[in-house]
């Protein structure tokens, strides 16, 4: 479904260049639950971001669904981005003065949608996360687990083909993190394809394939 073709990152300022990866090539298909781990650094949510196209490589080139994304004007990849993907972060990235099930929305304004259209799959998505009763909530007036169900209930929304989740359960005590982890495994099950970032090495074993990173390349 996605392929990376010998894609090389470089990040460069004034004073210093970083090489964040290097000659990577990985094929995540259909349907997978892959995990990708490997110490702080060692360019993880470089290759997430590639992935999800949200950066673009220097080298080497992405495929989604056999397209080279290299064909696609900046517009063209927006808008595939946000058919294709959804993105749960370590930090929730939630707005503060606005209701759960607006939050959840939020992605979908971006579509040509009815209002009407936006709410029902917003509270759809907020009840798949258990989350049914709390839509007229604010951020703060939820736990860190819930307001991380959210922010999944938004990357879900949209109803994504991939979802991408960085470091996830990060912020989140180990029950919290549990029942994260439940959810995201039940919507793989349910066809999503998932490719998560983790420092756990528990979470990656539930998974169905571990992607190792060190110093920039994918390791055995």
């Amino acid at each position: 479904m996605i392929k990376l073709n010998k894609v090389s990152k470089t990040y460069r300022t004034d004073k210093v260049e970083t090489l964040a990866l290097k000659d990577v090539d990985l094929h995540v298909k259909k349907g997978e639950f892959v995990a990708m781990m490997g110490p702080s650094g060692c360019g993880k949510s470089t290759l997430l971001n590639l992935i999800g196209l949200l950066d673009r490589p220097g080298q080497g080139s992405i495929e989604v669904e056999g397209i080279p994304v290299t064909r696609y004007r900046d517009k063209q990849v927006a808008s595939l981005r946000n058919s294709t993907f959804g993105f749960i972060f370590q930090s929730f990235h939630l707005i503060a003065d606005l209701r759960v099930i607006d939050n959840v929305e939020l992605p979908l304004l971006y579509r040509s949608m009815a209002a009407g259209e936006r709410r029902r799959l917003a509270r759809a998505a907020l009840e798949k996360v258990g989350l049914g009763a709390r839509m007229d909530h604010y951020p703060n007036q939820l736990s860190g687990g819930q307001q991380q169900r959210v922010a999944i209930a938004r990357a879900i929304v949209g109803r994504p083909q991939v979802l991408l989740a960085d470091e996830p359960t990060g912020n989140l005590d180990s029950k919290m993190g549990e029942e994260v982890m439940d959810i995201l495994l039940k919507l793989n099950e349910e066809g999503t394809t998932v490719v998560m970032v983790t420092h756990d090495e528990r979470e990656a074993r539930r998974t169905s394939r571990i992607v190792r990173v060190f110093d920039g390349q994918l390791v055995a």
